[in-house]
């Protein structure tokens, strides 16, 4: 059994090697993506990069409680806090900082103008922290946070062309 380093340093590897082959034009050129549309894929010269990698690092995704709330196949609700008790007044909360939020978004929703400067960038990949369990279990544990996102949703990882969700982290087993 590898230790723990081994194995992220292992994953990173794997990661740039991955990077690397797509730069040699063995995968498809990222997707540009609008508004609620679905990723058209374009090509980028490859003078302009020649030589590079670039990557798109993101932590601390958090698709769960209000988040999934509004996505088109929101859990139930219910939460185990002290404080909330339902994932709902999370998007009441940022509503009533924020206005109205619309519910069963698209989506790219949840990424807001983010999605529009990763996409100029074009990053050869992209690897985000997942700090969410993605799974329609009721089964949560004994915790002062779980994060959950039902399956049907993770259609808003794919419409930002993630490549890597990593879930070494404190909710990858939440419910």
């Amino acid at each position: 059994m590898p230790s723990r380093r081994d194995f992220l340093r292992f994953s990173g590897l794997v990661a740039l090697a991955l990077a690397a082959s797509r730069r040699r034009g063995r995968a498809q050129p990222r997707a540009q993506t609008t508004e609620g549309s679905a990723p058209q894929r374009v090509d980028q010269p490859a003078a302009d990069r020649a030589g590079k990698i670039t990557l798109f690092l993101c932590g601390d995704v958090m698709t769960g409680r209000g988040i999934d709330q509004i996505l088109s196949v929101p859990s139930d609700p219910r939460l185990h806090e002290r404080w909330v008790e339902s994932a709902v007044d999370y998007v009441k909360l940022a509503e009533r900082a924020s206005g109205s939020i619309p519910r069963s978004v698209e989506p790219t929703y949840i990424w807001g103008e983010a999605l529009a400067e990763v996409e100029r960038c074009r990053p050869d990949l992209r690897i985000i922290n997942l700090e969410t369990s993605v799974t329609t279990s009721s089964d949560w544990q004994l915790k002062g946070i779980n994060y959950r996102m039902h399956p049907d949703n993770v259609a808003c990882l794919t419409a930002a062309g993630i490549d890597c969700c990593v879930l070494a982290n404190n909710h990858v087993l939440d419910w």
